[in-house]
């Protein structure tokens, strides 16, 4: 019994023994499974490997070879940079210049040099440039000046005579001759006959030097005319520009173009006039005649003028009194109201004020004159005639009208051109109201104010619809009324005594 149960023991441990084994061999196998499969995988992904580090040695040596290319080309675009910058700076400052050009119809040389005919020309050629350079400091060596001036010489010698200025036409013909002939760069231009024929030049010549940027300053001899205001404003909204212009002051600039802000550069003392020309001719004595001293025009009760009322520029009418008729429509603008055959309305007198010329009147037996033709600029003889415009026209003004214009202030104050003229050019950039409806009193009252502002122009004056007086209305009894009074002695009547100090 014990020898079958030792040999069932033993059968037990050996059919254990062989079961273990038969595990160590699966765990075996699958060890030497995973083993080769993981081999396997390896061997895959060193491949894999392999390849990506053969693509990205390529890609490095592609990289490094394009790298250099562009280096390359860097210093070349550098290097042609470089050029393009030291060529531009040359051009830039190479031939730099300073070009003036000058309505030589109001910026007058000084009597000296015009009355030494051609050398005279040549010395105000010289002054002139002398006077620039000196404004360009250290540059001034390599500074050009190219100077132009422009006029209608046959107007200014008119003029000029009138003045006493000028005793024969040779001596300016020849003093433009000299002032042409001192230098290449330097130009006296007949323009002939037309206000606009110089200014149009001078505004389109004036953009065409801006564009180039040899041109280091543009200096415009138009300290006496306003109209450029609006020329100014317009160049000046390219800020860079603002410092590339200057006004050349002959006549006190006037404030039109000061508030643009525009550098101004006088020169009065060694070259120009700082005064106007002023009609000097000599007229025919007054020969006494009946009839009132001067003609009363009193306030219309509400009324603009017609054009039965509407006189020639520069000749008063015969009549010992002055009514006005009714218009018929009324009108947007004071041009359109007072539109007739003859020029519009061009100046205004003040208020119970008195007509400054006392018409010269036929005696008791002669018949009436007959009416002035429409544009003559020439009065009878006897009557003061400050030609060549002549007298503005007189304006009859409602004194209600005139309150309510006179009662706005600043931002609220109507503005001249765009009531009297048409549309405002400025538009919605103008400070002044453009937005009320006046009735036809207050466009009258309107234009009224304005003729109390002198044109800069004067008699010299060629703008049909020039809003702006001509002569002083108000003169009285041989005294001017008006407390602050803006024109000068020469815009009165001759022997005017003005009351108080003349601020103009």
């Amino acid at each position: 019994m014990e020898v079958s149960g030792k040999i069932t023991e033993f059968v037990h441990r050996f059919q254990g023994l062989s079961a273990l084994r038969d595990t160590q061999d699966v765990l075996i196998k699958d060890l030497i499974v995973y083993a080769e499969s993981i081999e396997t995988s390896l061997h895959a992904e060193s491949a894999a490997l392999m390849t990506k580090l053969r693509d990205t040695e390529l890609d490095l040596e592609d990289a490094t070879r394009s790298r250099r290319e562009l280096q390359q080309q860097i210093q070349q675009l550098e290097a042609y940079r470089d050029a393009v910058v030291q060529d531009n700076n040359y051009l830039k400052n190479s031939n730099p210049y300073v070009v003036v050009l000058v309505d030589g119809d109001c910026l007058l040389f000084k009597e000296s040099f015009i009355a030494q005919g051609v050398d005279g020309g040549k010395k105000a050629a010289y002054a002139l440039r002398a006077a620039i350079l000196d404004q360009c400091g250290s540059l001034a060596g390599n500074i050009e000046v190219v100077a132009k001036v422009y006029a209608n010489l046959a107007g200014l010698c008119k003029a000029m005579r009138r003045d006493g200025s000028l005793t024969s036409e040779c001596a300016l013909k020849d003093f433009t001759l000299g002032f042409t002939q001192a230098k290449a760069s330097f130009d006296f231009i007949d323009v002939g006959h037309g206000k606009e024929r110089a200014d149009n030049k001078i505004k389109e010549i004036t953009k065409w030097h801006l564009r180039h940027s040899s041109c280091k300053q543009v200096i415009l001899g138009i300290s006496h005319d306003a109209g450029y205001a609006p020329f100014l404003d317009e160049l000046f909204q390219d800020a860079p520009l603002r410092v590339r212009v200057t006004v050349l002051e002959g006549f006190p600039t006037v404030r039109e173009l000061v508030a643009t802000g525009v550098n101004i550069l006088n020169l009065n003392d060694t070259l120009f006039r700082s005064e106007k020309l002023v009609d000097r001719t000599p007229v025919e004595p007054v020969i006494p005649v009946a009839g009132p001293a001067a003609v009363d025009v009193k306030p219309a009760p509400a009324l603009a003028p017609s054009p039965a009322s509407v006189a020639s520029v520069g000749t008063p009418t015969p009549a010992t009194s002055v009514t006005s008729t009714p218009v018929q429509a009324p009108a947007t603008t004071y041009a359109r109201a007072a539109k007739n055959p003859t020029p519009p309305l061009q100046a205004a007198v003040p208020v119970q004020a008195a007509v400054p010329v006392q018409p010269k009147q036929a005696p008791a037996t002669a018949p009436a004159p007959a009416p002035a033709p429409a544009r003559p600029a020439q009065s009878k003889p006897g009557s003061w005639n400050p030609t060549p415009r002549g007298l503005d026209t007189p304006l009859h003004v409602s004194q209600a009208a005139l309150d309510n214009i006179k009662k706005r202030k600043d931002h609220n104050k109507l503005c001249n051109n765009h009531y009297l003229r048409g549309p405002c050019a400025k538009g919605a950039a103008c400070m002044f109201e453009h937005k009320y409806r006046p009735t036809r009193e207050e466009l009258v009252a309107i234009a009224f104010l304005t003729r109390l502002n002198p044109c800069s122009n004067g008699q010299r004056c060629e703008v049909g619809d020039c809003i702006y007086g001509h002569h002083c209305p108000s003169v009285r009894d041989g005294v001017c009324t008006h407390p602050f009074c803006k024109f000068g002695k020469e815009d009165h009547p001759p022997g005017t005594r003005i009351r108080v100090h003349n601020k103009s």
